[in-house]
Formats: structure tokens, C-alpha cells, sequence
């Protein structure tokens, strides 16, 4: 195993020599061998070190039964940043941990260099290891002060809604105008504006005349009375944003809750927005790095190389036919599909302008959908299952329609009421589908403990019936 490590150690140095000669460009990237168990925790909760909480628990549980099926295998988890953190696995073989070596790099390249990715680091910052402990903290400060009872209440409802962010928003905003803007009174049509003439000049006024006598009269205009603005002044669908700002009985420690969750969403956006191209992008420069690094062992290359074929498979080994998509397949067979048709440079043109959305609307074509053997399916009531459509347009589509809005149901605040009421209304219209009740009210019930006043939302059910999850009483 000492050996593993120093050769691991040695090849990580000659491949990120290689990937510079490619043409990489990458944050440092620093790579940690991890037991099993605490791959699992990274892999779960998100983040290495990150508020605690029992949806986590589930989540573990969740995937150690997936891996004890042979449904999931973790080899490395890599954060974005500057510098990024990979975590690899200590039982992977060499050739795997090279494979990820390689596949990280790619990653990092990804994270640089797109536009997405840089935007949100921007905002969010890149040092996010250090900032999710930092918040662990300060929710452990908040444990131990207010008990698990009232801080677990703002976690449910925090995590609840933790992709009901506005990414077209950014991260820190200011608050809404207390007051309506005053309004000018606009001169009759064909009159003058006032101090001028009819010819356009300058008029001296009897107001003008007066002001310039001596005295100490001063005629003051008339004060216009302010409204105060509606609440919101426009649909809100930052909902962490809105109920941190506006709850009216919200706590400090809270609100700090509710921004640190809303923080880290925005941290993991990229990420999710762009699955697709990058595991794709990582998975192309992998196995191209690992073709061109003639220093290792050619036992090792193989093992690797089929470690890549094992990741990028569309199906499960033994299977014929694939229900569910495998972004790494998707994704390495695209980016090889653009740099054969169109050359490296337009290739990394892509990878900085472009998320999945355009990635898969304006990059997957007919002639690689079929050449994929990609279509969409519908099943029946009575369990059976069967093609419906391979027109590109209906794949891409049925691709990225899971992706819109973060994965969420497009949420907005419409309305405060005058007694503080929080009404929310569900876009089923552009969400093109209706909610599940049972949940929809678990999540009111969640936000009623928060926002301490009731609170409702409009929505439609699976049928498209029209329904309104009633105002609950808050519990005190």
C-alpha cells in the first residue's frame, strides 16, 4: 500500500504536467485518500464538515443499501474552487485512483474556465470547505443556546426549500424599496412644462419673482404623502431570500440559518446546471490523458481503461436497454461527438459559454440521438412500458426537463396580508405539472413554524385540479 501511495503520488505530478501541455487550465487541486465510511458522510451531506441534520441520516442509510445492491459506487467526490478538493477512495485500486487523478483535472479545468462556474464562485466564494465549517459552527453555537427542538425546526424548513432560490438574482441583494417611488405630474398635452414659455425659453415665474425678495418667508411645496410599497413588489421564487428578510418574527441566529443554506445552494448550482458537460468533459480529458501517459505500466492502462468503459456505459452490465440516463455516457459521447466535428477550440468555446440547457438544445442532434439509441418512453397504468417518441426535440426535453428551476416546483411569494399572512402561489402553468399534496403540506407546515403566521399556497394537484393548501396555525 506504501507503494501504491508513492506511485499514486508520482503519477498525480507527471499528469498534471501532461494536462498543462494539453492545453488545461486548472485551480490547484488537492487530492485526499479517505476510508469508505467518510466517503459515504462527503457524498451525503454535500460537504465534508456541514450543519447537522436527520434528513443526512436518511440520506446515509439511503446509500449504503444502494451500494450494497451494486446500484451505486463512490470512487471520488471533487469541490470547485480555488483551490479545488478531490477525495478518493483508499480500497480503489491504483488504476482507478489514476483514472481518477485524471478525472479531476478535467473537472478543475471545467470549474475555471466556464463562465457558470465563475460567476457563482464569484458570489458564493471559493473557499467553501472552510465556509460550510465555519456555518457548522455557528449552527453548533445555535444548538447549544437554543436546543435541537427549535433549530432542527428551521433546518426542516430551511432545507426544505433549499433549491427555492432566484439564480438570476445574486447572492447578496438588497432589500426591497419601503416606499413607492413619488410621481411627477405630467404637463397637459400641448402645454408648457413649467418655467418656460410657450416658445420653449426660460420663464421667470411670479413664484421666481417672490423667491428673490427679501425676507424670511420661504414657501415650502407641498409635501407629497408616501405609500408604502406592496410586499413583495413583484412574484418572489427566492423563498429562503424573501422568508429570511421578511419573517416577521424571525430570530437573528435564524436568519443566519436560513442564508447559510440559501448560500450554499448557490454554491452547488453550477454544478447541478452543468452534470451533463461537466462529468462529460472530465470523462473526455481522463481517458485522453490517460492514452497519451506513456509512463504508466500497461497492466495498469488497462485496468484503468476499462474502469473508464465501466463508468461511461450507458446500461448496467448485463442490460440491454437503459430507462434512465447516465450523464458520464451522455456527456464523453457529445464532447467526442464536438471535437470530431468541430475541432478542440470550439470545443472549449462550449465549455466556457454554455450549461446543459444550451449544451443539449443546441449540441445533440438527431444523428447522435440515434446513433445513442436515445428516445423517450411513457408508461401505462397496468405496468407496461414502451417507446414514445425518438424526435430530438422531444429527448432533449424530456433530458432537461428534470433540471429547470434547480429541480424545484416554481414557488413564488405573491403577497404579505395586513395581519402578515404569507401567500405563495405554485406556476403549474410553466412547471407544466402539479404538485404532490402530501408533501406541498409537510413543507407548509415547515414554513408556518418559521414564519409564525399563516401561511397558504395555490397550486393544482397530479389531475390539474385547482387546489389551495389552507392557511395553518402557526405553532408558537
Amino acid at each position: 500500500m506504501i507503494d501504491d501511495h508513492a506511485a499514486l503520488a508520482d503519477y498525480t505530478d507527471r499528469i498534471e504536467r501532461l494536462a498543462v501541455q494539453a492545453g488545461l487550465d486548472f485551480y490547484p487541486v488537492n487530492f485526499d485518500l479517505v476510508p469508505a465510511n467518510f466517503m459515504i458522510e462527503i457524498a451525503v451531506y454535500g460537504l465534508p464538515v456541514r450543519m447537522r441534520h436527520w434528513s443526512f441520516g436518511v440520506r446515509y442509510i439511503h446509500q449504503l443499501v444502494r451500494q450494497h445492491m451494486g446500484h451505486s459506487r463512490i470512487f471520488e467526490v471533487m469541490f470547485p474552487g480555488d483551490p479545488c478538493h478531490a477525495f478518493m477512495l483508499e480500497q480503489n485500486s491504483l488504476a482507478e485512483n489514476t483514472l481518477v487523478t485524471a478525472h479531476v483535472l478535467g473537472h478543475a479545468d471545467f470549474a475555471k474556465n466556464n463562465q457558470l462556474f465563475a460567476r457563482f464562485m464569484a458570489m458564493a466564494g471559493g473557499q467553501i470547505l472552510q465556509q460550510s465549517a465555519a456555518r457548522a459552527h455557528r449552527l453548533e453555537r445555535a444548538l447549544a443556546m437554543h436546543g435541537q427542538a427549535r433549530v432542527e425546526a428551521v433546518l426542516d424548513a430551511a432545507l426544505a426549500l433549499e433549491t427555492h432560490i432566484d439564480v438570476n438574482q445574486p447572492l447578496h441583494r438588497p432589500h426591497y424599496p419601503e416606499f413607492l417611488a413619488p410621481t411627477a405630474v405630467a404637463p397637459a398635452a400641448g402645454a408648457p412644462a413649467a418655467g418656460t414659455s410657450a416658445a420653449g425659453t426660460p420663464a421667470e415665474t411670479f413664484r421666481d419673482r417672490y423667491a428673490r425678495l427679501t425676507g424670511d418667508v420661504q414657501v415650502q411645496p407641498p409635501k407629497q404623502p408616501q405609500l408604502r410599497a406592496p410586499l413583495p413588489p413583484h412574484p418572489e421564487y427566492d423563498l429562503l431570500w424573501f422568508i429570511a428578510h421578511y419573517a416577521p418574527d424571525m430570530e437573528d441566529w435564524e436568519r443566519d440559518i436560513f442564508l447559510a443554506v440559501r448560500e450554499e445552494a448557490y454554491y452547488f448550482y453550477p454544478i447541478y446546471a452543468c452534470q451533463i458537460m461537466n462529468e462529460g468533459w472530465a470523462s473526455y480529458w481522463h481517458a485522453r490523458l490517460l492514452r497519451e501517459a506513456d509512463f504508466l505500466p500497461h497492466d495498469l492502462y488497462v485496468a484503468a481503461i476499462k474502469s473508464h468503459s465501466d463508468v461511461v456505459r450507458p446500461f448496467a452490465s448485463g442490460q440491454q436497454l437503459a430507462l434512465s440516463l447516465n450523464p458520464y455516457h451522455l456527456g464523453f459521447s457529445l464532447w467526442e461527438y464536438i471535437v470530431e466535428r468541430h475541432g478542440m477550440a470550439t470545443a472549449r468555446e462550449i465549455c466556457r459559454d454554455e450549461d446543459d440547457f444550451g449544451f443539449i438544445r443546441n449540441y445533440l442532434d438527431q444523428e447522435l440521438a440515434d446513433k445513442l439509441d436515445l428516445f423517450v418512453y411513457e408508461t401505462r397504468k397496468d405496468g407496461e412500458t414502451k417507446i414514445a417518441n425518438r424526435d430530438i426535440h422531444a429527448i432533449r426535453e424530456a433530458i432537461l426537463a428534470p433540471k429547470f428551476n434547480y429541480g424545484a416546483p416554481c414557488v413564488s411569494v405573491t403577497q404579505v396580508g395586513a395581519d402578515g399572512a404569507l401567500d405563495l402561489r405554485h406556476d403549474y402553468l410553466r412547471d407544466g405539472r402539479g404538485l404532490e399534496l402530501t408533501q406541498a403540506e409537510k413543507v407548509m407546515d415547515y414554513v408556518a413554524k418559521v414564519w409564525r403566521r399563516p401561511v397558504s399556497l395555490h397550486t393544482v394537484d397530479f389531475r390539474g385540479v385547482v387546489r389551495v393548501i389552507p392557511a395553518r396555525k402557526p405553532l408558537v
